[in-house]
């Protein structure tokens, strides 16, 4: 990555806080003009679902992560990157994935963040196995087509 941004990339099992998230990436970081946040939850699909059980490469998922935010930053110039993935059992309607994005712009900063989920959803090594609430556990979700479609829309 030769951009001197540097993206703030963590991989844990804790939740995170969005405010405090947003407050450090903004604090200090001249000509931010816009901050876009996507955190991305758990759905219950309909009531069925109780949870997700996450896993995935440690060392190689960080440094995946690592390597798509440097091309976002240096593809739309932004100023400031957050990649959080959370692994483990995580409950229905509760957070999984957060990316913000700083640019000058507004655009810039949407599209950055947008880029950065359509690679993570297709690139990086995690793997979701669902939990239903009657008690079962389900096989571990295949990857869709519709994600490599989002992803390829950025060639």
């Amino acid at each position: 990555m030769s951009s001197k941004v540097q993206p703030h990339i963590r991989v844990q099992r804790e939740d995170f806080d969005l405010q405090a998230e947003v407050d450090r990436l903004s604090t200090g970081t001249d000509g931010v003009g816009a901050i876009v946040t996507f955190s991305g939850l758990c759905r219950d699909e309909g009531g069925r679902l109780a949870a997700l059980e996450l896993e995935h490469y440690p060392g190689m998922a960080e440094a995946e992560m690592t390597r798509i935010a440097g091309l976002a930053i240096e593809r739309f110039g932004l100023l400031g990157l957050t990649a959080i993935h959370r692994y483990g059992k995580i409950a229905a309607r509760k957070n999984i994935v957060l990316v913000i994005a700083a640019a000058p712009h507004r655009q810039a900063a949407f599209d950055g963040a947008n880029f950065v989920m359509d690679y993570l959803k297709t690139a990086a090594p995690f793997w979701k196995k669902e939990h239903g609430k009657d008690g079962s556990t389900g096989e571990w979700v295949a990857a869709r087509d519709a994600d490599d479609a989002a992803r390829d829309k950025w060639k």
